[in-house]
């Protein structure tokens, strides 16, 4: 090509790239996934979610069960779906092919076709043959995900949605602790075969999820430098397993690939393994702390921008990080910890700095709105030895999220009056600022001045009633419905009983 050939042809490259940039955007070497979950009080909108995943780079996202608000918000957004449906409604979709046909009909069809949205798995339960739930799903799992299946294949669906069921790494073990020795769990080993096999055969995906920081939390002895991912260069964790001639520095990769030894021994080595949950919280325990999280969300985001994956499995799967955002409504029965998973706040705004591709940090959410600037505290008259304190702080905890206030967690070494300051704001927030909920037996007093001290944070809540486009999730409306009958019937008992 001649000099002014070139010339011509860059200037042409030069006006294409001004006039149509996005054609030039580039991608991320491996893109992100996150789960979204939506059991919080007051919820950051869909629209706004939506926005945070794609200027963070997830294009891809998991729920938990058909939330309506978040289904719609993802519609046309050019994000892929992973869709849970709940383990409650395993048993009747196993009784019933009609049940999961109209199950797919409103969840799947309707919202791929209606709005827009890009389903690509149905998730069949949710860690059903976990230890703990003493085979309570067991049988209906396999039934549920045939007639699942069946009733994408008579949707026209097939080709595009397939089914996967997210298993804990409870299935499968290892006796001597060396990956290559992995098998599936004595109990449920004929289930995981004929499970993994169906899969198989019909083009879906297993999904494990992995949790170092529970290996850590369940044994204090467990080495915690091997919970982590090893920095470049650094010397290998003292915990490191040997396995013939690899060496596992971390346990992700050990656990990753003893699940793959315990698939290629039965025959199942073909099946494509996704990582549904992995992530680190940043309060509730000890170890859950924003130094820690980002010490170890950062090394796994490394990896999967990296592609590398494990010594069995070299290229790095799709890995579903938990979590995108704080709960505050969600169960903490597995530890305090359950609440606080998110890689962002429960508003969106980044916990601390993680980088995504050519380090460029993570952003905030854009275009969130809050309630008013204020918050309820322990009058400055009140005596901590009230005897009408501990009722008051244990009705504003059964009904708003204390977790915080734990040993070890971000607000555990708050002075007495400030630990029942920040339960009378929890509950405060929580419903939505009414002036009613801050009338503790004359103990409390709203104040515009930010109580917040040290790590311990005084929220102030999502004003989801300021927010366009989009309602409020299921979690959302049932505790807004219900605020006014806790107001009404739990502060007035407090008075009865100071009385």
């Amino acid at each position: 090509m001649s000099s002014c050939a070139a010339l011509r042809a860059l200037a042409v490259l030069l006006w294409v790239a001004a006039a149509y940039p996005v054609v030039f955007r580039a991608r991320p070497v491996q893109a992100l996934a996150a789960n979204w979950g939506t059991r919080a009080l007051h919820p950051l909108p869909g629209d706004i979610t939506v926005r945070l995943l794609r200027d963070n780079g997830f294009d891809k996202v998991k729920l938990f069960e058909a939330d309506a608000p978040a289904l719609r918000a993802l519609g046309h957004s050019g994000i892929q779906v992973m869709l849970g449906l709940p383990n409650e409604l395993l048993a009747p979709v196993a009784a019933s092919v009609n049940a999961a046909e109209q199950w797919v009909l409103q969840n799947v069809s309707t919202y791929v076709s209606k709005f827009g949205v890009d389903i690509r798995y149905v998730a069949v339960g949710n860690e059903p043959f976990l230890k703990s739930y003493k085979g309570k799903f067991e049988a209906a799992t396999l039934p549920a995900v045939q007639n699942v299946q069946a009733a994408l294949v008579k949707a026209g669906l097939a080709r595009q949605v397939h089914v996967t069921v997210p298993l804990n790494a409870d299935v499968y073990e290892s006796l001597d602790g060396r990956p290559s020795s992995g098998d599936f769990r004595p109990d449920i080993a004929g289930l995981m075969v004929s499970l993994v096999r169906f899969l198989l055969d019909n083009g879906g995906v297993l999904t494990i999820n992995i949790y170092p920081f529970l290996s850590l939390y369940a044994d204090p002895n467990f080495p915690m430098d091997y919970a982590f991912f090893p920095s470049p260069g650094a010397p290998p964790s003292q915990a490191s397993v040997q396995d013939g001639n690899v060496l596992y520095t971390n346990v992700f990769d050990a656990n990753y690939d003893t699940l793959i030894a315990a698939l290629e021994k039965h025959g199942l080595g073909a099946i494509p393994v996704v990582v549904g949950e992995i992530g680190w919280p940043t309060d509730g325990d000890k170890n859950a702390n924003a130094v820690n999280a980002q010490r170890f969300n950062q090394g796994l985001f490394d990896r999967i921008i990296a592609g590398k994956g494990t010594p069995r499995r070299p290229q790095m799967p799709d890995v579903y990080v938990f979590a995108l955002l704080d709960e505050d409504n969600k169960s903490v029965d597995p530890g305090n910890f359950e609440r606080h998973w998110g890689v962002f706040n429960y508003d969106g705004s980044p916990k601390y700095r993680l980088n995504l591709a050519g380090g460029r940090p993570i952003v905030p959410a854009r275009g969130v709105r809050y309630l008013s600037k204020q918050w309820c505290v322990l009058r400055p008259d009140a005596s901590t030895s009230d005897p009408a304190i501990a009722g008051a702080v244990g009705y504003a905890c059964q009904y708003s999220d204390c977790t915080s206030l734990g040993t070890g967690s971000s607000c555990g070494n708050l002075d007495a009056r400030a630990n029942v300051s920040y339960a009378f704001n929890q509950f405060f927030q929580a419903a939505n600022q009414q002036k009613a909920a801050c009338n503790f037996n004359n103990l409390s007093t709203i104040v515009t001045t930010d109580p917040s001290q040290g790590t311990c944070r005084f929220e102030i809540m999502i004003d989801t009633g300021r927010h366009e486009l989009t309602g409020k999730s299921a979690a959302g409306r049932v505790a807004s419905a219900s605020w006014s009958a806790v107001l009404a019937l739990g502060l007035a008992g407090l008075a009865a009983a100071a009385w």
